[in-house]
């Protein structure tokens, strides 16, 4: 009985686990985020006459945390390795495509996102990147929904439950983002600036993960940590975005930045608990587990 049941957890996924392309492809966007930043310290950001290489750096940098933070937990959601293999090609191919848009096309002097220029190429270009943007969110939200599933839950429950509320967050950016499309651009109101929202939301794909992560190797199996990370992200989330609806800067001293922060306090509040009880965990012997290696 006591060999069946280390048998099912060593048949637990780990993070990263058979993700190796998607991790490179992560790493490749650090790589070209440091290239691009280099270059806008040595040379300035701007391009003539619309290209802004600096924009190239932010968007390669996050689209690089994004596919690393993807690779972490698409082993996770329970598909079945054709499935991930399908999602795996294409989301590469997609990543791949944005990178050399964005950066290719900023180095030119163009905006991939927003062409102002008659060339035929850029154009093309930059319809292609509509649609691979559009690409992008069908594809991430299919595999969102692998971790409302059973199966998903069943293989790692902390972590699942954590994944539930970020790619609820990333729906949330997702939704910005074509809300900047739709705007032609990021600024709304007076002061509304959209373009927090849109890149605040995809960070809770590394801050309540880890915190599940954290809950998973703690004896207490708190899950009301994993409840109040998301809740509150979630949260400081719509704050921000009724600010910017509004047409009003986050910096401003009002009711909704204040709700911000202060959900976002309580959201790195209870990563902290977390973070002490996995450590006290670790710190007691675990009667007849003393040697089991830690499950990634």
């Amino acid at each position: 009985m006591q060999s069946y049941a280390n048998q099912a957890t060593k048949q637990k996924p780990k993070l990263f686990e058979g993700e190796k392309w998607l991790v490179l492809t992560g790493l490749l966007g650090f790589l070209l985020a440091a290239f691009c930043g280099v270059w806008t310290l040595a040379n300035g950001g701007e391009v003539a006459p619309g290209g802004d290489v600096s924009k190239a750096f932010s968007f390669d940098a996050a689209l690089g945390a994004f596919i690393l933070s993807t690779a972490a937990i698409a082993p996770l959601s329970g598909m079945k390795a054709r499935s991930r293999a399908l999602f795996r090609r294409v989301y590469i191919g997609l990543a791949l495509y944005s990178y050399g848009a964005e950066t290719i096309q900023n180095f030119r002097g163009v905006n991939p996102r927003f062409v102002e220029s008659d060339s035929l190429f850029d154009q093309t270009v930059g319809n292609i990147f509509t649609f691979v943007a559009l690409f992008l969110v069908l594809f991430y939200l299919y595999l969102g929904v692998q971790f409302f599933r059973a199966k998903a839950y069943k293989l790692r429950p902390e972590l699942a439950l954590g994944v539930r509320y970020a790619m609820i967050a990333v729906t949330v950016s997702f939704a910005a983002g074509i809300w900047i499309s739709a705007n032609q651009g990021r600024f709304v109101g007076v002061d509304g600036n959209i373009i927090w929202l849109h890149g605040l939301g995809f960070h809770a794909l590394q801050a309540v993960p880890v915190v599940a992560w954290l809950v998973e190797r703690s004896r207490t199996k708190a899950h009301s940590l994993i409840h109040l990370t998301g809740i509150t992200f979630l949260l400081g989330l719509i704050s921000i975005g009724w600010q910017t609806m509004n047409g009003h800067a986050l910096m401003e001293w009002s009711l909704l930045p204040a709700a911000a922060i202060i959900c976002f306090i309580l959201s790195i509040t209870a990563g902290a608990v977390a973070l002490r009880k996995a450590a006290l965990s670790g710190s007691r012997p675990n009667n007849g587990n003393r040697n089991r290696p830690a499950r990634f």
